[in-house]
């Protein structure tokens, strides 16, 4: 896996750009147009389910990068995926953050019983499950995975679809007048839509106890995936003792 793959769409490198925390993300060249290029370490399994979800939401209507292929067809190659560049800006205020909650609940309805991306397990599933990618239960104190195992409990009985994973880091949403962009989809997977709905100025519209289950579910899940750092203490924190 190097950036010598870029020979495969004739692109060449710009500029780094912020990416996940699994990426190395540029800013590529092909024949004038400006597009991101992003290397990783994800396995071919891995880039199949998230170039056929971009490219299921680009036809449906969202805004999202969309692989760009190489010269011989391949949604990617190498580790290696080029996407189209989306421009925009984060969410400003509590009106925006009320667009981005719509966003995510149309990804929400296009997505109902997508498949799991591979490797990945759902919160419930981590009922029972230790691991699912990122995440190794047995690595926490046993209290601390108790908490988290209770929170998840109470998304019990919510139908699952796809959830963008990190939608309330404003990096991620890129927005004009006229849409929402979201990009970044390292973290999406399968689960409970609840999990994409805790967002800045409750964009995601969630009262009373269906608020409170998903503040308490998405502060488990974060603390579990960061485990363990300063943050995945701190958000561990904000979830009751069992």
């Amino acid at each position: 896996m190097s950036w010598d793959a870029l020979t495969l769409w004739d692109a060449t490198r710009i500029k780094p750009l912020t990416g996940g925390s699994s990426n190395d993300v540029w800013s590529v060249d092909i024949g004038g147009t400006i597009a991101v290029a992003r290397l990783g370490k994800r396995s071919d399994d891995d880039l199949a389910w998230e170039a056929a979800l971009l490219q299921h939401l680009d036809r449906a209507g969202l805004t999202v990068p969309v692989p760009i292929p190489t010269k011989d067809g391949r949604p990617f190659a190498h580790g290696l995926m080029v996407m189209t560049f989306i421009e925009g800006g984060p969410p400003a205020d509590a009106s925006d953050w009320r667009r981005v909650g719509e966003t995510l609940r149309t990804l929400h309805r296009l997505t109902a019983n997508w498949p799991q991306r591979p490797g990945w397990k759902a919160s419930l599933e981590l009922l029972r499950a230790n691991h699912g990618t990122r995440i190794d239960l047995t690595a926490m104190p046993d209290e601390a995975v108790k908490r988290c195992r209770a929170a998840w409990a109470r998304l019990a009985g919510h139908e699952m679809c796809v959830v963008h994973g990190n939608p309330n880091n404003p990096a991620n949403i890129l927005m004009t007048g006229d849409r929402v962009g979201l990009v970044d989809w390292d973290e999406a997977h399968v689960d409970v839509p609840l999990l994409d709905l805790v967002l800045p100025f409750n964009g995601g519209k969630l009262e009373g106890a269906e608020g409170d289950a998903a503040a308490q579910a998405s502060a488990a899940w974060e603390a579990a995936v960061c485990w363990k750092d300063d943050y995945a203490e701190q958000r561990l924190a904000e979830v009751r003792p069992v």
